[in-house]
């Protein structure tokens, strides 16, 4: 495994930065290229718990789903945001996308964090899909976090929660099989991902016409770079929807929140009666849509440092 500190070049052919600070990378078999932002205090030695900030799975995904908390956190932590593979300045080569992958790339910026702040657990928070892969981690590596925060988490849209075989998704290989031909997907992907089709889908994810102008640029960039339609493809087959999330979720001994809007289309969470009484998990319900810390920042933050500074947040 090697760590590099990368230089982005400004070239329209290269995917734009999505956030500041240093962008950071590191080559490893089980991920190829994986890179991560990472910023925080001048002041290395704060003691502070790191943060790791997880994007959304999409069709145009990148870190910047996560920027107003990375640019709220950075001025007082250590805060650590990665592409997934297959989004962003990662790797995009043709490959299987799946759990596995992006559970592995969590590990893999553990590991990087673990180099910089010795064996300090992180705080984690995850957006929608990417929720499944960070429970996934932490019933992998349960000392690695000390608390983990799903933004509008997938997976609760059903009850009984999914409890498939170990590691199984809900992938259709068929699916798969048609839309991943060069002459269907990058036809499909580049209509999916045209300007207005992009703002579509935000303002069915905000529930409002009023979406951030910032999220709808980058996206449209970072679906230009070369193998861009990669992931995406698997996604749209269900090849990155655990079929074992319901499992995952309830094996988690870590304190837990949970924050979704009420607005737009990701509005179903019945499934969450199934483990909100648990002592370690607290729902909380914003009067947004999916990506709730983008409307409501400053809330959404209260909310947090409020869980996060009880005694309960600490692992059980």
């Amino acid at each position: 495994m090697i760590d590099v500190n990368v230089s982005v070049p400004s070239s329209p052919s290269v995917t734009p930065p999505a956030l500041s600070g240093s962008v950071h990378a590191l080559n490893d078999p089980s991920t190829g290229r994986l890179s991560w932002y990472e910023d925080g205090p001048a002041d290395e030695h704060t003691g502070a718990t790191p943060l790791l900030l997880l994007h959304s799975i999409n069709a145009a995904a990148s870190a910047y789903e996560m920027k107003p908390l990375y640019d709220h956190y950075r001025r007082r932590l250590p805060v650590y945001a990665p592409d997934f593979p297959g989004y962003g300045l990662s790797d995009r080569s043709a490959r299987r996308y799946e759990p596995r992958l992006m559970t592995d790339a969590i590990h893999a910026v553990l590991a990087a964090i673990r180099r910089q702040h010795g064996p300090l657990p992180v705080d984690a928070i995850a957006l929608s899909l990417s929720c499944e892969f960070l429970a996934r981690a932490a019933t992998e590596d349960p000392a690695a976090f000390r608390s983990l925060a799903f933004v509008s988490p997938t997976g609760f849209n059903r009850l009984p929660l999914r409890q498939g075989p170990p590691g199984s998704t809900r992938g259709h290989p068929r699916m798969l099989a048609l839309i991943n031909r060069p002459a269907v997907g990058r036809r499909l992907f580049r209509l999916l991902t045209r300007r207005g089709v992009i703002r579509y889908f935000l303002r069915r994810t905000w529930g409002s016409t009023q979406i951030d102008d910032g999220l709808l640029d980058y996206d449209y960039l970072t679906t230009r770079a070369e193998g861009a339609e990669h992931a995406p493809l698997h996604f749209l087959s269900g090849f990155l929807f655990s079929g074992d999330s319901g499992t995952l979720y309830q094996e988690l001994k870590q304190p837990v929140w949970v924050a979704h809007g009420v607005r737009g289309d990701f509005v179903e969470y019945r499934g969450l009666r199934q483990v909100a009484e648990r002592s370690n998990w607290t729902v909380e319900v914003l009067p947004t849509g999916a990506l709730p810390h983008f409307e409501m920042t400053e809330e959404f933050v209260r909310r947090y440092d409020a869980w996060a500074s009880r005694p309960a947040s600490t692992p059980i």
